[in-house]
């Protein structure tokens, strides 16, 4: 199976030469697309270096600024599908998602339209080190969306995915508002709507190696909000299904 592996940076130097290497010693047909949002670390020409290093299999999407987590992987999956790729996976570049879990990840999607990385499933778990306070925001955060939205999963906020390409090919992307984290939330629930099978593979969530991480209690609460207006943008699907497809 051709895998492509979108890994959105901003500021990801200390990383992404680790990560690469991570990923390449896995036993899969691994290709990745490396979105770069102009980082002043200099992380875009050090991904064009890896990429040189590597050839055919790192290819690079720069940006000129921040622009967001949705119009990353928006911008990394229409590049993709255009390809031969039979699969697309979404992960950070912290090693918070650990790149050996995609050889399961590739097991599950074999029964499935979707794979979730999922640290709230049986064998799942987050870092040890996390206080009480935020390992209580997370698992709220999860239980809060999952409730709102009726989705029968376990963690629909985890960044660590596998898609099948013809599943993506089906989803409407000019329908997705959310920008930041709730954009996670929003491609599972559309999904979820459109009838497609979703698995999850249990992952343990490590707080990122390297860097300061670019989650905060105000994301969080903003995603809180927005959560209602997904729930609402999608109404005249949740009961369609199939026949929604595109």
């Amino acid at each position: 199976m051709q895998i492509t592996v979108v890994i959105p940076t901003y500021n990801e130097a200390e990383n992404l030469p680790n990560l690469v290497s991570a990923l390449f010693s896995l036993p899969l047909d691994l290709s990745l697309l490396i979105v770069d949002d102009n980082s002043p670390d200099g992380t875009g020409q050090l991904a064009e270096k890896l990429s040189e290093k590597h050839a055919n299999r790192i290819e690079v999407l720069h940006r000129p600024g921040k622009m967001g987590l949705r119009s990353a992987y928006l911008n990394g999956f229409q590049k993709i599908l255009a390809g031969d790729s039979q699969a697309i996976v979404q992960m950070d570049a912290d090693f918070s998602h650990d790149p050996n879990v995609l050889v399961d990840m590739v097991k599950l999607l074999e029964t499935n339209d979707v794979v979730l990385g999922s640290r709230y499933v049986r064998g799942g778990s987050v870092d040890k080190k996390w206080t009480i306070w935020r390992k209580g925001l997370s698992a709220f955060g999860n239980f809060y969306a999952r409730s709102i939205l009726g989705l029968p999963l376990h963690d629909v906020t985890t960044g660590y995915r596998m898609w099948r390409s013809g599943t993506l090919k089906q989803i409407p992307f000019e329908r997705i508002q959310s920008s930041g984290y709730i954009f996670l939330v929003e491609m599972i629930y559309l999904a979820h709507c459109l009838e497609f099978k979703i698995g999850e593979a249990p992952i343990y969530f490590a707080d990122r190696r390297w860097g300061k991480s670019k989650m905060s209690f105000k994301i969080q609460a903003e995603a809180a909000i927005r959560v209602w207006q997904v729930w609402w943008n999608y109404r005249d699907i949740r009961k369609s299904g199939r026949a929604a497809r595109v």
